[in-house]
């Protein structure tokens, strides 16, 4: 609920320009950073379950924190520890995950989760706009309080796991023993990171080109991102389900980071209009479907029960980077050169990735 309204929050609420809004916003970019790496080392240390509930407990109390605070300094010093310990509870979630589901539909696991994501952005956003409309306390009370309340959900459904045990060698799938050794994974890594940056035009830079280039008003531009989950919600687990163990993860991936690099494209190829923004908008769409849950299987078959948290740490990381420097990069691009060249070099970058994907098919057989 908070962060889509953070950077109102900062001009409305407090009067900070723009600029200082930009600056929490980038520790909160640098605290998901810092939160992916330590998550990931801890999560090994300590196993998912600790992580998970003292992530969501703390992030909640830091959220209901970071709402009192009134100074820049302070508010800059709480995002960053918000976002840290935010950030920290990915890793862990990935690896339980992992650890619930069977090698046979993890894939589906995964896609399961994303629906989740998907639907608590939507009624979180909705809800939180409505609360921001009569007072913007509110956001930070009731998303704290969501987490707290998810941290003892936790506590009271799941017992706790211990993963920490050591592995027997014949359980170790790869010679690799940390994530950060792992060539193959590492070129993964910068394949995901380019990827993401570019996905991450859609909810940034790609509403202003509607608004400004092709004169959309807000509620159709509100469709287009709502039509964008609900293919989500109501395909991409039966896709997924279809697809999953006939090709290997890193095909799909192609797919789909190729499919993302066309729907970009589309809009300097055609003309403008409604039906061409629904077309692509349709087409990333299922590039996202095609490619996401398969790259959560990829570094999940990568690593083994002593290493996924740094696995999975590294994945936040990639994300968390695009986040930061994907629509930053996009809107300065866009605003000295247009939009068009945007395109053109968001699509490029995803034809890299998505040769990056095919290159990594190919070395692996």
């Amino acid at each position: 609920m908070v962060v889509p309204f953070m950077t109102i929050y900062l001009t409305q609420h407090h009067h900070y320009s723009i600029a200082q809004a930009g600056v929490v916003m980038g520790l909160f970019g640098a605290g998901a950073v810092a939160g992916g790496f330590i998550g990931g080392k801890l999560t090994d240390k300590y196993g998912f379950y600790r992580i998970q509930f003292t992530t969501l407990f703390g992030g909640g109390v830091l959220f209901i924190v970071l709402g009192q605070m009134n100074s820049f300094g302070l508010i800059c010093i709480f995002t960053f520890l918000l976002s840290m310990v935010n950030e920290a509870f990915r890793p862990a979630n990935a690896t339980a995950v992992a650890h619930y589901s069977t090698p046979e539909n993890r894939t589906r696991s995964y896609s399961l989760n994303r629906l989740a994501i998907n639907l608590g952005w939507a009624v979180g956003g909705a809800i939180g706009g409505l609360l921001a409309s009569f007072n913007y306390q509110l956001l930070f009370w009731v998303d704290g309080i969501t987490n707290i309340s998810a941290s003892l959900l936790l506590f009271r459904f799941l017992k706790p796991v211990t993963t920490t045990k050591p592995v027997a060698h014949a359980e170790i799938k790869n010679s690799v023993a940390s994530a950060y050794r792992d060539r193959i994974y590492l070129w993964f890594i910068v394949c995901v990171t380019l990827f993401a940056m570019c996905f991450f035009q859609l909810f940034t830079n790609l509403t202003v080109f509607y608004k400004q280039e092709l004169h959309f008003t807000e509620s159709f531009i509100g469709i287009l991102m709502a039509l964008n989950g609900l293919i989500i919600a109501f395909i991409e687990m039966v896709l997924v389900y279809q697809l999953e163990g006939k090709r290997s993860s890193l095909s799909y991936i192609f797919v789909g980071v190729t499919l993302c690099a066309f729907s970009y494209l589309l809009y300097n190829f055609l003309p403008g209009t409604a039906a061409v923004a629904v077309g692509a908008v349709i087409v990333i769409t299922f590039g996202e479907i095609l490619s996401m849950p398969f790259m959560n299987a990829f570094w999940i078959s990568r690593s083994d029960m002593h290493n996924r948290g740094q696995y999975a740490g590294l994945y936040t990381i990639a994300w968390a980077l695009a986040q930061v420097l994907g629509p930053s990069l996009g809107a300065l691009l866009a605003e000295h050169y247009g939009f068009r060249p945007l395109w053109w070099v968001v699509g490029g970058v995803c034809l890299i990735s998505a040769a990056g994907f095919y290159y990594l098919r190919r070395s692996l057989g």
